[in-house]
């Protein structure tokens, strides 16, 4: 009998695009941790574990940037040595085509700062490898309250630039680059930095576990990596998801159709309540329904689409769209096509949402007590059922399908 199309949600700047999916031979089950990182304790109370994950783990967090074969820059973040101290500040105005930047003029907030030390020493071990795959109009260091917060954990987060759909190339032209081409790119060179004799990285990768998250239309890119990559054990989508009929991929224009197999492998949803781009009833919970068990998805109240990335806290609030208002781009914004950038680069920003920091502590959580249970490190799930769902600043519904 032949299957349904299923596809990928590839969240575009005008419409709201996806990638098929199908279905995989094999089923990947986690595999035992050979990590260097400290286990849960045992008997929580369901406050504990919701508390677990939430704040900064027991490594310091080192953060480098290498380039890739094609040119575009990964960012890695990792555990560091003991003792190590320092933040690490960008400017989203910096990840614009030049002439974009000059553009944006306003006096007004456009700097994220978090912790990390540039090129500090690695922590000693070997840790699991996570690729984390940005979304339409982003770029790599989009998502640091998360990036740099698994490294803490003890995990290596490598995030590529997709220049496919990053913010530098959206309004000059992108390259038909294959974003999952560009996952591969970053896995190779890991793999090279593992085994080169006095580089920083050096033996401390460990390739047995592996995972890759996605925002939005990372959702389709990690979906197609998991299925191309035997190396991905399982993945996190944020704030995307699958569901049936039409899309895209995750590099074409809206309206353009292909079809690529769901993975039969471990799989974590979480999506906002208010998220009006990839919709929480037509995206993402369809996505949960139909993906393959073990599979969990969180819905959080109150969050929209940029609940997952950096972007809220920066131009007033509402993003580089915030920089771009405040320098007199508004005009431009509210007519033709672009209002659909504008669309998607404020939601999750603005009331009746919450504020996007209510939220960061439960995608902390979740996405770190999820990866740690596919890892082995936590050999039973910390903090992930329903019995969590009350114990957080915003409310969360977790729904499961296990197995």
């Amino acid at each position: 009998m032949r299957r349904p199309l299923i596809v990928t949600t590839c969240l575009l700047a005008v419409t709201t695009t996806v990638a098929a999916c199908g279905s995989s031979a094999k089923s990947t089950a986690p595999k035992p941790a050979k990590a260097t990182t400290t286990s849960a304790p045992n008997a929580l109370t369901t406050t504990e574990l919701a508390a677990l994950y939430q704040q900064a783990g027991p490594y310091p967090v080192g953060v480098t940037t290498k380039t890739l074969p094609l040119g575009n820059k990964v960012e890695i973040w990792y555990p560091a040595v003991k003792g190590t101290t320092g933040s690490e500040t960008y400017d989203v105005r910096d990840f614009t085509s030049p002439a974009v930047k000059q553009l944006l003029t306003a006096n007004i907030a456009a700097t994220i700062t978090y912790d990390a030390k540039r090129d500090a020493a690695v922590a000693d071990g070997k840790f699991p490898v996570v690729f984390f795959s940005h979304g339409f109009s982003g770029m790599r260091l989009q998502s640091t309250f998360l990036t740099a917060h698994l490294a803490s954990w003890g995990m290596v987060v490598a995030s590529a630039d997709h220049p496919s759909r990053d913010l530098f190339h959206i309004l000059g032209g992108a390259p038909k680059q294959d974003s999952v081409g560009d996952i591969e790119a970053a896995l190779q060179l890991l793999k090279d930095q593992n085994g080169a004799a006095n580089g920083p990285l050096s033996g401390h990768l460990d390739f047995t576990h592996v995972a890759a998250i996605g925002h939005s239309a990372g959702g389709g890119t990690v979906v197609g990596a998991a299925n191309r990559i035997p190396e991905i054990d399982g993945y996190v989508s944020l704030a995307s998801g699958l569901f049936r009929n039409a899309g895209s991929t995750s590099n074409s224009a809206p309206g353009t159709t292909t079809t690529q197999a769901i993975p039969t492998k471990p799989s974590l949803f979480i999506g906002g309540a208010n998220d009006q781009i990839a919709v929480m009833d037509k995206v993402t919970r369809p996505a949960f329904m139909i993906a393959p068990k073990p599979t969990r998805l969180w819905v959080i109240d109150k969050a929209g689409h940029n609940a997952f990335d950096d972007f809220c806290r920066v131009g007033g609030g509402a993003g580089i769209i915030g920089v771009a208002i405040a320098s007199g781009l508004g005009p431009q914004l509210s007519t033709g096509p672009l209002q659909g950038a504008k669309r998607l680069g404020e939601d999750g920003c603005k009331k009746p949402n919450a504020a996007v920091t209510d939220a960061y502590p439960i995608i902390n959580h979740a996405v770190t007590a999820w990866l740690r249970n596919l890892f082995g490190i936590d050999a039973t799930p910390q903090g992930l059922d329903s019995s969590v769902a009350n114990s957080f600043k915003l409310t969360v519904t977790i729904s499961e399908k296990l197995g």
